[in-house]
């Protein structure tokens, strides 16, 4: 079963993205911050993918009742993403030359490490797996799934905005108002629907049923 602490972790992570979630769209929505408006469809996956790729993903790899090649292919992931978030905010806000093109390979990359790491753990001789081993598996699955969704998000959106996402005006989120981000915004919601139940789950599971 994942460790006590996991568990408690898991919860203060799931509150302080809540927190954070709310003073972001405050920042953006409110206050006019760079980067325009964001719409609640787009805040939503934000939320999401902050949470189950940066925090989610690390903390489970930590959990010593894990599978090791499913705690590598998830530790490895969270790293991963780690390095793309650092310099994905100092090109934004710093040198302001990011472009959805980067992401779009980073996410391809996560993608091939994710689903490599595993098919080795599928396909390695092993004894049945435990109960958490299964939520692993669908953890890292699901993580497959929203890397493959994310890429389809940063193409349309760099359609969107004819690729003006640099400088000091760049448009880094697709509002709710502009006519452009209309279909990208009823993309993002049909999708964030099945995504939460998923991920709501899978934390059920882990968390009502003591794996």
């Amino acid at each position: 079963m994942l460790a006590p602490v996991t568990r408690v972790l898991i919860l203060l992570l799931l509150s302080l993205c809540g927190g954070l979630g709310v003073l972001f769209w405050r920042r953006q929505n409110v206050r006019a911050a760079k980067g325009g408006r964001i719409s609640p469809p787009k805040m939503a996956w934000l939320l999401y993918a902050i949470f189950l790729w940066f925090f989610l993903c690390p903390l489970v790899a930590l959990d010593p009742g894990v599978a090791p090649r499913l705690r590598l292919v998830l530790g490895g992931f969270g790293a991963f993403m780690w390095l793309r978030g650092l310099a994905e905010l100092y090109m934004l806000y710093v040198t302001h030359n990011w472009r959805p093109p980067y992401g779009i390979a980073h996410d391809v990359l996560s993608l091939v490490l994710v689903l490599g790491g595993l098919g080795a753990h599928l396909l390695s001789p092993a004894p049945p797996p435990s109960p958490l081993d299964t939520w692993a598996v669908c953890l890292v699955a699901l993580v497959a799934v929203s890397l493959v969704i994310e890429v389809v998000y940063a193409a349309l959106f760099f359609q969107a905005v004819e690729g003006r996402t640099m400088g000091e005006e760049g448009i880094w989120f697709a509002d709710e108002e502009q006519a452009r981000f209309r279909r990208i915004n009823r993309i993002t919601l049909a999708c964030n629907i099945p995504l939460y139940l998923l991920l709501g789950g899978l934390l059920a599971v882990a968390l009502g049923l003591g794996l």
